[in-house]
């Protein structure tokens, strides 16, 4: 084991609790983080050093929940001004606005980025088209409370979905019906595809459900000592990360499921985590207001964690302190 000490990056910038994330795929300009916040600013940052790209404006209310496409070319939004906003995410311009009778807690593209996916406190979800952003959108009724996460799946045939009534359903858009249904012993707090879709990751109480996407068979549970908020399986389906209620992050073998790690840092609840596309660190969201990155390999140079070791970081505290005092 590891006896280099884990030392994430804190990225500032939102003034109010951070609730959920989002990466792009790996692009010709690296790869892109985008973060959705109660105070009403989704900000898009440089995914492997968090460097700030830009931020979103125009909600009137908390943003629960964003997403990005691919390329890194377009964003959504979702908040509580009953809205679902599509924005360019190279230039911050709005392209679309689709209006809701109730908060918009989940948004998300399908993959070929000409369908947004919303789901909302009205428990309902809703596709619009983007090519045609005026016509009547589908509808999918029956959860029946809030809706939490929803997501294309099996090549954007169908959708699935949690809503805070414990259930995980699952909807076929041919016949706009759902037709299958998992219930949780309590409500189901997030929802994640692996990166190859072949594994579903819920959370839910104190544990992680995998499921198999294509049957919504069981393939393992990982039972964690706090309630979680959030979980992310490493794309290579090496490890699970997931943060909850007690401001800790944890990292789990996913084969064996034993905990690796646990670590702090985060003054508040963790209510999302998610790893980048490459898998080389993940990001989490806190009650704090802050992001932070933290490396999947504790010591690796990559990104900003470019001297890891305690002489390392001395020598180079020292030198700029000599720097400070000689100017």
């Amino acid at each position: 084991m590891s006896n280099i000490r884990q030392i994430s990056i804190t990225l500032s910038g939102h003034t109010r609790p951070v609730v959920h994330l989002d990466f792009s795929d790996i692009t010709d300009s690296g790869y892109f983080l985008i973060s959705a916040c109660k105070d009403g600013n989704p900000m898009l940052r440089q995914g492997d050093t968090g460097d700030w790209v830009g931020t979103f404006e125009g909600h009137k209310g908390a943003v629960w929940g964003v997403a990005l496409n691919g390329q890194a070319t377009l964003a959504a939004s979702g908040a509580a001004d009953f809205s679902g906003k599509v924005w360019n995410a190279v230039t911050g311009e709005l392209i679309h606005s689709f209006q809701h009778k109730h908060i918009v807690k989940s948004v998300s593209f399908d993959a070929g980025c000409d369908h947004l996916l919303t789901g909302s406190n009205e428990k309902l979800l809703q596709v619009f088209d983007l090519a045609d952003p005026t016509a009547e959108s589908e509808k999918f009724a029956g959860h029946t409370a809030g809706i939490k996460k929803a997501i294309f799946c099996r090549n954007d045939k169908c959708i699935l979905s949690c809503a805070d009534d414990k259930s995980l359903r699952l909807w076929d858009r041919l016949c706009g019906k759902e037709v299958q249904r998992i219930d949780f012993p309590s409500n189901p707090q997030s929802l994640e595809l692996s990166s190859d879709r072949s594994i579903l990751t819920v959370t839910s109480g104190h544990t992680i459900t995998f499921l198999e996407s294509d049957t919504l068979n069981l393939v393992k549970e990982i039972v964690t000592p706090s309630p979680l908020a959030s979980a992310s399986l490493h794309p290579e389906k090496h490890f699970v990360v997931c943060g909850g209620d007690d401001f800790k992050l944890y990292k789990f073998d996913f084969v064996t499921g034993n905990e690796i790690d646990s670590f702090k840092g985060h003054f508040g609840p963790v209510h999302a985590v998610k790893f980048s596309p490459d898998g080389e660190l993940f990001a989490s969201g806190s009650e704090d207001g802050t992001l932070r990155l933290w490396q999947t390999t504790v010591g690796k140079t990559y990104g900003l964690w470019k001297c890891t070791e305690p002489t390392e970081i001395a020598a180079v505290f020292n030198a700029a302190n000599r720097e400070v005092s000689a100017s």
